[in-house]
């Protein structure tokens, strides 16, 4: 890493690398990652649990210290003499926030408000999370979307350059988590900057100028939507329903048919990503009409980023934390 600071830059991580002491043993939860977050973009960074996102983040936040590496965050470096400068340019929503229950909506914004130096009234933020309406309401009458919108509402109060969000959509219903993506759209329109997790895969692909996929603490993917999913190959995906795939069926086999790139066997299910559909599905409905596998059902679809993380990955993504 370079000793003078990219001014494009709002977090650059070069080997970073943390490992923590489980009884007798190490557990490296970050090994070796290098990452590049630019200014004015919205940056997803996203894989399965375990993956080391969370341990990332709260390195770049400053509440973990890293084993070793360099991180540098909007050009400056924890424990360097600058953390409280630091800590007034950024925000931090995490995945679950807990607030004193008897206050009101405006006392828990008072109070974060009195921890920065500048950003904007307490109603300004009350309004950029669209809570006017509860305002004056206490905890316990606030839904989950309410109370996240709250959170984030917090991060915002110090007018931050960049904004932390670890998974802040979890478990909300859609309305909420749409109403979310408005304020994390409007923060980016206003010239910040956003470090985001999730583990919706609409989310990210909406919101996410770029997105970094990571897995066993290392970067195993880094590109928009559009370029991670034309690294799988193929463009389209058929899904068939079939009643014994595993038992009668040879993955070899419809490998080799016609624009198959990739082919997942699955209990009842054939999965294949294909690069031309007109090519591949006829190829297929008689390759399970020459071995008497009756087809139930059959489904053609873009490719997603979904099919990306479970080829990167070879797992589905959950919701939960690490």
């Amino acid at each position: 890493m370079s000793s003078v600071p990219d001014p494009s830059l709002a977090i650059e991580l070069r080997g970073l690398r943390k490992v923590f002491a489980k009884g007798r043993k190490e557990v490296v939860a970050v090994d070796g990652l290098d990452l590049e977050v630019r200014r004015g973009e919205i940056f997803g960074l996203l894989g399965p649990n375990g993956a080391g996102k969370t341990t990332t983040v709260e390195i770049c936040e400053g509440l973990t210290e890293p084993t070793s590496g360099t991180v540098r965050v909007l050009g400056r470096q924890w424990g360097r003499g600058e953390d409280f400068a630091l800590r007034q340019q950024i925000g931090v929503c995490l995945q679950e926030t807990k607030f004193f229950e008897k206050q009101t909506v405006r006392e828990t914004l008072e109070l974060f408000r009195a921890f920065f130096q500048q950003g904007p009234s307490v109603d300004d933020a009350i309004a950029m999370v669209s809570l006017q309406e509860k305002a004056d309401a206490r905890q316990a009458q606030l839904s989950g979307g309410q109370r996240q919108r709250l959170a984030v509402a917090t991060a915002l109060l110090g007018d931050p350059a960049l904004l932390f969000l670890d998974e802040p959509t979890t478990g909300l219903d859609p309305q909420s988590r749409r109403q979310l993506w408005d304020v994390v759209q409007g923060f980016r329109a206003r010239g910040g900057t956003v470090l985001l997790t999730t583990h919706y895969m609409e989310e990210a692909a909406l919101l996410c100028d770029h997105i970094g996929i990571v897995d066993h603490g290392r970067r195993i993917a880094l590109g928009t939507t559009q370029q991670l999913v034309r690294s799988l190959g193929a463009e389209h995906v058929v899904e068939v329903e079939v009643a014994d795939a595993p038992a009668r069926l040879v993955q070899a086999e419809l490998e080799a048919l016609p624009a198959v790139q990739r082919v997942d066997l699955q209990p009842g299910r054939v999965v294949l990503t294909v690069a031309t559909v007109h090519e591949a599905v006829p190829a297929l409905i008689s390759h399970l009409g020459a071995r008497a596998v009756p087809m139930e059902g059959l489904a053609t679809r873009h490719a997603t980023l979904e099919d990306v993380f479970v080829h990167l990955t070879g797992r589905q993504l959950r919701e939960g934390g690490n």
